[in-house]
C-alpha cells in the first residue's frame, strides 16, 4: 500500500493537464491520456473491475484489463504488454486483499506516475485460518464500494467529467442493489442451502443471502492451494452427511476433481453452460460477460440446484 500512496502524490492532475494541452495530432498515449479522444487510461488486475470502470467512465476511458476472461486471476502472467500499460495508465485499479499481489512487482518496474486504488479498501474483508478472502465482488454491496472507489479516483484524475461519473455510479448503484433484492428473493424459497464449490470463491455471497457453505474441492481461497487426502476424505465424509445436492464448478477450473468427488458421493456436478462465474467473468457473448450478468447466472443456478 506504501507504493500506491507513493503514486499518488506524483500529482497526476498536473501530468493529465499538461498532456492535454498537445496537439491533438498524435495518438501516443502519455500518463494515462491519449492525445486523439482525451480518454482516461485505466488498467484494472481483474475482469469486474474493468467492467466497474467501464460504466462508470463511459466514453472518458479506456480500460485495460490485466486478467483476462474465462482466465483464473490466480493463475496470471504478465507480458511486456502488460508493464507498458502500466506505465501509461492514469489509474490501476487492483482487487487487494491478496488476489493480485502479483501486482506489486509490476508496478515496480514499469515507472508508472498511475493512481493506484485498492478497491477493497473500504470493504470489510472476511479472514479465515488467519487468511483474507479476496472475493469481495460476489456481495453486490461490496461491489457498490468498488465502483465507487473506481469512480472517486476518475474524479480526482479528471475533475473536469466528475458529474458524469457521479451521474454514472448514481445509476450504477440503483442497478446493485435492484441486484441485491433479486437474489435475497431468490434465495429466501430455498430450504436446503448447504453446496460445495470447486474453491472457496463465494464466502461473501453465502454470508449475503445465507447460505451455508459445506466445503470446496480445492481447499481455500487460493486455486493453486494443495490438496491432501485426509483433506479429500474430509470433504466426502461432510457432503454425505450434510444432505449437500450439488457440487458447482467454476468456468475457469477444471471439472476433474469435482467430478471425482461425485463419484465418492453419489452428488450431481454443476457444469458446462451452468457452471459458475467464479475469479473471472466470462467471454464475451456468454452468460457472464458483465458484472451484473455473472452473478444473475450465479444465483439462478445455485438457487435452481439446492
Amino acid at each position: 500500500m506504501a507504493s500506491g500512496n507513493r503514486l499518488v502524490q506524483h500529482g497526476l492532475g498536473y501530468a493529465v493537464a499538461l498532456f492535454l494541452a498537445l496537439p491533438a495530432c498524435s495518438s501516443a498515449t502519455s500518463n494515462g491520456v491519449s492525445a486523439n479522444n482525451r480518454q482516461i487510461q485505466v488498467v484494472a488486475t481483474t475482469t469486474q473491475i474493468a467492467d466497474f470502470a467501464r460504466v462508470v467512465g463511459g466514453e472518458h476511458v479506456h480500460v485495460i484489463s490485466l486478467s483476462k476472461p474465462g482466465v483464473d486471476p490466480h493463475e496470471f502472467q504478465e507480458s511486456p504488454a502488460d508493464v507498458e500499460a502500466l506505465r501509461t495508465a492514469a489509474i490501476i485499479a487492483r482487487n487487494g486483499a491478496g488476489l493480485d499481489a502479483w501486482l506489486d512487482p509490476l508496478i515496480a518496474n514499469s515507472d508508472t506516475h498511475a493512481i493506484v486504488v485498492d478497491t477493497s479498501a473500504h470493504v470489510t474483508l472476511r479472514t479465515h485460518a488467519g487468511e483474507r478472502d479476496p472475493h469481495i465482488w460476489t456481495n453486490p454491496l461490496n461491489a457498490k464500494a468498488m465502483a465507487q472507489a473506481v469512480t472517486d479516483s476518475l474524479r480526482q484524475v479528471d475533475p473536469a467529467n466528475s458529474a458524469s461519473y457521479s451521474s454514472a455510479l448514481a445509476a450504477y448503484s440503483q442497478e446493485l442493489d435492484k441486484l441485491d433484492q433479486e437474489i435475497t428473493v431468490q434465495f429466501s424459497k430455498v430450504v436446503n442451502k448447504k453446496f460445495v464449490t470447486t474453491h472457496d470463491s463465494l464466502g461473501y455471497f453465502s454470508d449475503r443471502y445465507k447460505l451455508e457453505f459445506v466445503g470446496s474441492v480445492i481447499p481455500g481461497f487460493d486455486t493453486n492451494s494443495e490438496v491432501t487426502a485426509q483433506q479429500i476424505n474430509d470433504l466426502v465424509t461432510a457432503v454425505k452427511q450434510s444432505g449437500v445436492r450439488a457440487i458447482f464448478t467454476e468456468s475457469s477450473l477444471p471439472t476433474k476433481a469435482a467430478n471425482a468427488l461425485a463419484s465418492q458421493t453419489h452428488v450431481k456436478v454443476i457444469s458446462g453452460p451452468d457452471a459458475l462465474y467464479g475469479d473471472t467473468l466470462g467471454l464475451a457473448g456468454s452468460a457472464g460477460d458483465t458484472y451484473l450478468k455473472m452473478m444473475r447466472h450465479n444465483a439462478l443456478v445455485i438457487a435452481n440446484n439446492l
